[in-house]
């Protein structure tokens, strides 16, 4: 485990030179450790996993919220891009390709990578999101386009409404992104199924 850059984090180099950079987004209480095993999703993939600097009573979050569901959408924004500049770094220090990044998130992770993708268009290639909600509504739609977006999410979550994912997914789409949606029968804990549509995604990642 590393401190540097900003971020205490877990790295991993690439197994395979042409395979992608994986940012993993732990969710609420979760630490750097805790996603790394879903990097054999995409063999040989670089594995960069940091630690939300956020505590909400002990544990780790990448922003704070006012309550369940109701975001601090400014720190949210604050913390985006923190993590943009994380990743920009951590590339330039590790040696990866800073254009083949996709961010693997559950949710906490997952709302923290679609908040990237909305402050900082372009730090990310693609996004894998697991039981992720519509982080805030943009002022401006930024610019997608080339980005692929990967929605999983639970038909019977309490915590993620059916309407909160599509307004994601449309909010993605119109700015441009390529986005899938796959709808498991599951609550907000992850089932296998999740992890067979993420392994089948990240392999038509090129």
């Amino acid at each position: 485990m590393s401190s540097d850059l900003g971020f205490a984090h877990v790295f991993k180099p690439a197994q395979n030179p042409g395979a992608p950079t994986l940012l993993l987004l732990h969710g609420t209480g979760g630490d750097e450790n805790d996603m790394v095993p879903l990097g054999n999703l995409a063999p040989g993939a670089a594995l960069l996993s940091p630690r939300g600097k956020v505590l909400e009573n002990g544990m780790p979050r990448f922003f704070r919220r006012i309550a369940e569901g109701v975001f601090d959408v400014e720190d949210l924004k604050l913390r985006a891009g923190e993590l943009a500049d994380f990743v920009v770094a951590a590339a330039g220090h590790y040696r990866f390709e800073p254009s083949r990044v996709v961010a693997m998130g559950f949710s906490n992770g997952a709302n923290i990578a679609s908040g990237l993708m909305l402050v900082r268009p372009g730090v990310l290639k693609g996004a894998i999101l697991f039981r992720g909600t519509v982080p805030f509504e943009p002022d401006q739609d930024p610019q997608l386009s080339g980005t692929r977006v990967l929605i999983s999410n639970g038909e019977i979550d309490p915590m993620v409404a059916a309407e909160d994912t599509k307004r994601l997914a449309r909010l993605l789409q119109r700015a441009g992104a390529d986005v899938e949606v796959h709808w498991q029968p599951a609550g907000h804990q992850l089932m296998p199924s999740d992890f067979a549509v993420a392994k089948t995604w990240l392999q038509s990642i090129k």
